[in-house]
């Protein structure tokens, strides 16, 4: 089902159900009952005013009859009857003499009332009376008027009688029509609540539901503009700062596992780097010792006469050990980790220093050495000696690839210090970037480099919360870019 069809399901499955239920029902249950007494009551009235009836024509006609009956007049008695059964909703009339015997009759009427229990009362009161009773398999209303003679005696008995059904027709079909118009009241009400519900609240409803279908992770804000009465648009407003609240929250949680990320790599790191570096420290130890004998041997030897080519090896023994010594002496540089000694530091102040080393460095001689950028005071938080170590060897790397200049560069970028070194050498091409961070490898040939220099300053920008790019530069070169984190103050 569509979200839309099941959200307008729901509506109608709900509320709209509930106020059919709770307020429609009962209020035509309501009317119904009122309707179904006041039929009772016009029903009450009808056979009251149909009773009232016949008893006025029985006293209009009670005096003729009675002086007809003591003069035992037939044809007046006759005529009669004839006018009182042309009046409309008679059924019969009929004339007995005080035993109950029938005189004359016309239309529905009994033979003999002499076991009429009604007939017997108006007799003996002399008041008017009548009953529902079983006439020829009918049931009618008979009407009994005494006929009393001038003396004042009971001479006979007059009845009028109606059918039952001459009561109730017009009664029937009022009821129909009733019936027919609390149906109609009915459906209408139910319409009129359910279209009202949909117009005035069940659509604003059905929007706010689907509005909410599409709420999940990542979409949590929703700019669905506010509809409908004033509680519906106060659920708006709810949703939409729970939805801002589930924003913020699942925002942070990201940031928080991105964080717990970089402290889990950063431990492993750490941990790799220790581990390398007590490896490190015992091949130092263990190789220093034997170094420095040779080049004590060395040295001694140097001293006696020698012919020329055992001066020459003699002088090639003392490079190789110095250049072992080197090598050793870069590797703990990679591997030695010392976060405890970071301290508020000027980067300009450091790279001032770094450029006056350089400039008494060898392999930065016949090099033009640059510097923007270094006036403005640029804090950050780093070990002194590990910042200026990854600093200078960024310089001497690009002095060995530089053909005549070197420029070291100081810009602000966001929340972070750019140490930007330019050389005007070949530059590094894009495969290999990433590949000259990596202990041992270089792109000198065998014996000119050892390849530790830039994995020495990826080691200490990783300790430090920074990063390093390549790139190239406008005259071609190679570009070394240094990240370091602003130092903010606390």
């Amino acid at each position: 089902m569509k979200p839309s069809l099941r959200g307008a399901g729901q509506v109608i499955g709900t509320i709209q159900l509930t106020l059919v239920l709770s307020i429609v029902v009962p209020l035509l249950v309501i009317s119904g009952l009122a309707i179904y007494l006041g039929f009772g009551a016009v029903e009450r009235a009808l056979n009251d005013r149909l009773q009232e009836d016949l008893e006025l024509v029985a006293r209009a006609t009670s005096g003729p009859l009675s002086r007809a009956m003591q003069e035992r007049d037939e044809l007046v008695i006759s005529d009669s009857l004839k006018s009182i059964f042309r009046i409309g909703r008679v059924s019969g009339v009929s004339v007995f003499d005080k035993g109950g015997a029938r005189i004359a009759s016309l239309g529905l009427a009994d033979t003999d009332v002499g076991n009429s229990a009604s007939a017997e009362q108006v007799i003996n009161s002399g008041e008017l009376g009548g009953a529902f009773r079983w006439v020829d398999g009918q049931s009618v209303f008979s009407h009994f008027t005494p006929l009393v003679a001038s003396d004042g005696r009971i001479q006979g008995l007059l009845q009028i009688t109606r059918k039952r059904s001459d009561f109730h027709e017009l009664l029937a079909s009022s009821r129909l029509w009733g019936a027919s118009i609390w149906s109609a009241l009915a459906v209408t009400i139910i319409l009129v609540v359910v279209l009202g519900h949909y117009g005035a609240v069940g659509r604003h409803v059905s929007r706010l539901l689907r509005t909410m279908e599409e709420l999940a992770p990542g979409h949590w804000r929703f700019g669905a503009e506010p509809s409908g009465p004033r509680e519906l648009r106060q659920i708006y407003g709810g949703v939409r700062d729970m939805g801002e609240r589930m924003a913020r929250a699942e925002e942070e949680i990201k940031q928080r596992v991105a964080k717990e990320r970089q402290l889990a790599e950063r431990l492993e790191y750490q941990e790799k780097i220790a581990m390398i570096g007590r490896v490190a420290g015992g091949v130092a130890h263990e190789l220093g010792a034997p170094l420095n004998v040779i080049q004590g041997r060395a040295n001694i030897l140097a001293r006696h006469e020698l012919t020329d080519e055992q001066r020459r090896q003699l002088d090639d023994i003392g490079y190789q050990v110095g250049r072992m010594t080197t090598i050793i002496q870069q590797l703990l540089d990679c591997f030695r980790h010392v976060p405890d000694s970071r301290r508020p530091v000027s980067l300009n102040a450091v790279l001032k220093d770094v450029l006056e080393r350089a400039g008494e460095d060898e392999k930065c001689r016949g090099k033009r050495l640059l510097s923007k950028g270094l006036e403005v005071d640029a804090k950050i938080k780093a070990e002194p000696v590990r910042l200026e170590l990854a600093c200078l060897n960024v310089v001497r790397n690009a002095c060995q690839a530089a053909n005549s200049e070197v420029v070291l560069s100081m810009l602000c970028s966001s929340n972070e210090w750019e140490v930007r070194v330019d050389d005007d050498g070949p530059g590094i091409v894009e495969e290999k970037r990433e590949a000259v961070f990596e202990p041992f490898y270089s792109t000198r040939p065998a014996g000119e480099g050892t390849g530790l220099g830039l994995a020495v300053v990826s080691s200490v920008l990783k300790e430090h919360g920074g990063r390093i790019e390549i790139g190239a530069n406008e005259k071609g070169g190679c570009r070394m870019s240094l990240f370091w984190p602003v130092e903010t103050a606390t």
